[in-house]
């Protein structure tokens, strides 16, 4: 046995201390839309509602042994992290100084708190996490606390790794397939070393956010690389370059087998989770599921694991989550339209939606004594195949318009 293999089974056997096992949970809604058998190992039903506090609890606990004089820790996050953390300082009984964005919402400022006590103390720095994580690490060097990285670490990785022991002690016989959600590669990292070494049959495929994908960037480059842009949307997973030892973990992944899931798409998936199984599933959690759609050639007749990685979702979001998901699916667009102003264009308008379309948004942008002004319109369809109808309409109307759904400049001014 590997001393990783045994430090993952110690520490998951230290968690039980703090926290039961999550479930490993065979989903018949997601297994008879496969046609596979579809498990879902709920990190999301955590105490914090996410794996985070698997890495938090191992590298604090090994710390401590080592350093039993250690009495204060630092960490920068503004989500899954910075709440293990803080859960996990309350049980050691030591002092937590988590650095956070200024930008960063109050509820997770609140839950944060929540978990910790008063074993912690919050400090907002920073517009941007560069800057909060800066003032962390100054603040270490300066009062000698410790720093929890969240993924590229050691420790860390090794309590992520408790995740792939309760999966094998779970499930009921042979898994052939574990779909890893990647941000900074904690989690993958630990699972794949793991399931490597008592595993050996089980295959893995990995997913990113479309808009954030530093797995496949390392890949390509034969090393870790910083991504130009990244698209904040999913916050547990957008991370613009993967860390060095989880890469190193990772390194002999096959490319093709680290899929994009689309952020609008990844909205579809959290809302169907909802409706369907009354599961709550952030961004990041959702990314697993998401990809089942991608892989249905590959999966079919197998048993395959969906690591649900956290369920830390703000319901203020849900109406931007159901919009890109209406969106993604072909559902609602939004239109400039060149309107007349004159009694009856209104009417007149209507006229040219069908009985199954609904107008969800519409606002003069230009009010003036001119005989036209801007009007911006938002359609929602039952059928995608509404909207070239629509078009057609508007046309033989003579009515001049501009289709500004894809276009992220003027929605993100107007919509």
């Amino acid at each position: 046995m590997s001393d990783f293999v045994a430090n993952a089974i110690a520490a998951r056997r230290e968690m039980r201390k703090l926290f039961a096992e999550t479930p490993l949970q065979c989903n018949d809604f997601l297994s008879q839309k496969f046609d596979a058998e579809i498990f879902l190992k709920r990190e999301d039903l955590s105490p914090v509602r996410s794996y985070k506090i698997r890495g938090a609890f191992n590298a604090m606990r090994k710390h401590l042994a080592a350093h039993p004089g250690q009495a204060r820790f630092v960490c920068a996050s503004a989500g899954n992290h910075a709440q293990g953390v803080a859960f996990v300082c309350r049980h050691f009984g030591v002092h937590g100084v988590i650095f956070m964005p200024v930008t960063t919402p109050n509820q997770k400022i609140d839950k944060t708190r929540a978990f910790g006590g008063d074993n912690i103390e919050i400090r907002l720095v920073g517009d941007y996490f560069e800057d909060t994580l800066k003032a962390a690490q100054e603040y270490c060097e300066n009062e000698g606390a410790h720093f929890l990285a969240p993924f590229d670490d050691d420790d860390v990785i090794e309590g992520q790794a408790s995740v792939a022991v309760e999966l094998l002690e779970q499930a009921p016989e042979t898994i052939d397939m574990v779909i890893l959600p990647v941000g900074g590669g904690g989690l993958a990292s630990g699972v794949v070393r793991y399931l490597h070494a008592l595993s050996p049959q089980t295959t893995f495929r990995f997913v990113e956010p479309a808009g954030g994908r530093s797995l496949a960037a390392a890949l390509e480059a034969g090393g870790p690389v910083t991504l130009d842009k990244v698209d904040s949307f999913v916050d547990g997973a957008a991370v613009a370059r993967i860390g060095e030892r989880t890469y190193a973990a990772l390194r002999d992944v096959d490319p093709t087998h680290v899929l994009a899931a689309p952020e609008d798409r990844i909205c579809v998936t959290m809302i169907e989770m909802l409706n369907v199984e009354g599961i709550v599933l952030e961004p990041a959690g959702a990314m697993s599921v998401d990809a089942l759609g991608d892989l249905r050639d590959d999966i079919a007749g197998k048993r395959v694991v969906c690591i649900t990685s956290g369920g830390n979702f703000d319901f203020e979001r849900l109406p931007e989550v159901k919009e890109r998901a209406l969106k993604f699916q072909g559902l609602k667009k939004y239109f400039i339209l060149r309107f007349p102003q004159r009694p009856g264009a209104l009417k007149e308008f209507l006229n040219i939606l069908g009985p199954d379309d609904d107008i969800t948004r519409f606002e003069y942008l230009k009010k003036s004594a001119r005989n036209f002004g801007s009007v911006l319109i938002g359609i929602e369809a039952r059928d995608p195949a509404d909207f070239p109808l629509i078009c057609a309409r508007m046309d033989e109307a003579g009515m001049v318009y501009q289709d500004i759904t894809e276009n992220e400049a003027l929605a993100q001014f107007l919509i």
